[in-house]
């Protein structure tokens, strides 16, 4: 039987595989926003900088801008769910145990661990949302799938602060839910695997040659994204709210919420967006109201007027992220796919990891409005590479 196809009522959202692969993309953005609201707690316990703090998200995404592309092509060599399953499993157990640490380097290390689980998770998913869809269908799951990430994202920044009135280290336990995600894989994921008979050498070579200008465009517009996302918002957005305003952490929580309660709603309906606009169109246009967003915050006085921002900002993301996703998707053939998006894995994470020392830089020569005006000419910067090379 065919696995490449929605329900037949055509409600893609209810098929049984794609609904797996949701469980798969909660745990993959659970790994930083659960815990940066606790990270003015964090800074006070261990008694650390906020430049300092950074290194809990860039020792996680590190791991990931060298062992993404390898899992990708093991996933196309052997298959998805010998890899996917034992990356969930590392994943949890190592998050898990971070809160029982009382030692910052301990934390460090435990981080970095996990973030060798997390390496191929964010890769894997939507490679699979590629394997099963195809045509349009593929581009109103992948929104769907962006819908459910910004779900996460939105609950697990609430969830986090909710946890870190607890005490800093509460949020680091919800990581052990990616154990019971990786059975639920094993006993309910029916996905297409490839059957690839190609050597090595012309396996690479495939994949070589599926890499154009435009592709090359994609991965630099995916770079530039997570080095905004996980600089400026999810790394100084906490400092900026707890130390500028005086916001306790379920306050953090809920204003950074709001962006990926935006982001949900916006990118769950993808699949009319791009009826009417292209994806190539989508981005662009995105990356202006990044912009835009990261612009307004030197000049707000209010941490609930950060919501204004924070919405756009918001926005922004709900296009951006689906629509960079689809359009690569498309561009590979299913033997090629999990490497190829392993390269844009392998991309997203240098942003993730180059995001909070860029933002670093920024601070410490201007304070907490140059990370946002910095980033901010990032953002528009950007604009101007996707209108040159994502044509």
């Amino acid at each position: 039987m065919d696995k490449r196809q929605s329900t037949a009522t055509g409600k893609i959202y209810l098929n049984k595989n794609l609904q797996v692969v949701f469980t798969v993309t909660l745990m993959a953005v659970l790994g930083v926003s659960s815990i940066t609201p606790a990270f003015p707690k964090v800074i006070d316990y261990f008694k650390i900088s906020p430049q300092s703090v950074g290194l809990l998200i860039t020792v996680f995404t590190i791991p990931g801008v060298f062992l993404t592309p390898v899992a990708g092509i093991l996933a196309d060599r052997i298959g998805r769910k010998k890899i996917l399953v034992p990356s969930l499993l590392l994943f949890g157990s190592a998050g898990f145990l971070c809160a029982f640490t009382r030692s910052f380097s301990v934390l460090i290390i435990l981080r970095f661990i996990q973030g060798i689980g997390a390496a191929s998770l964010g890769s894997l998913n939507v490679t699979i949302i590629g394997d099963l869809f195809h045509g349009k269908e593929r581009g109103t799951a992948m929104g769907y799938n962006a819908s459910i990430l910004s779900v996460g994202t939105a609950s697990y920044p609430a969830l986090g602060g909710l946890l870190a009135l607890l005490g800093w280290n509460y949020p680091f336990l919800l990581p052990i839910l990616a154990i019971p995600v990786g059975i639920l894989v094993i006993v309910r994921l029916q996905n297409p695997e490839p059957h690839v008979k190609q050597n090595l050498r012309t396996y690479f070579a495939g994949v070589w040659r599926s890499i154009d200008r435009q592709v090359l465009g994609l991965f630099i517009v995916s770079t530039s994204t997570f080095i905004l996302l996980y600089g400026a918002y999810l790394t100084y957005y906490p400092i900026l709210i707890g130390k500028n305003f005086g916001g306790t952490t379920l306050i953090i929580g809920l204003i950074m919420s709001s962006m990926s309660a935006t982001t949900a709603a916006v990118s769950s309906q993808l699949g009319r967006l791009i009826k009417i606009f292209s994806e190539r169109s989508l981005i662009k246009i995105s990356f202006i109201f990044y912009g835009l967003s990261l612009l307004l915050v030197p000049v707000v006085s209010n941490a609930w007027i950060l919501l204004i921002p924070t919405v756009i900002f918001g926005l922004a993301h709900g296009v951006n992220i689906p629509s960079i996703q689809t359009l690569l998707a498309g561009l590979a053939p299913m033997e090629h796919r999990a490497a190829f998006m392993a390269a844009n894995g392998m991309v997203l994470r240098l942003g993730q990891t180059l995001g909070p020392l860029i933002a670093g830089f920024f601070f410490i020569q201007w304070g907490i409005p140059g990370v946002f005006l910095g980033t901010g000419g990032i953002a528009l910067f950007t604009v101007l590479i996707s209108i040159i090379m994502v044509k």
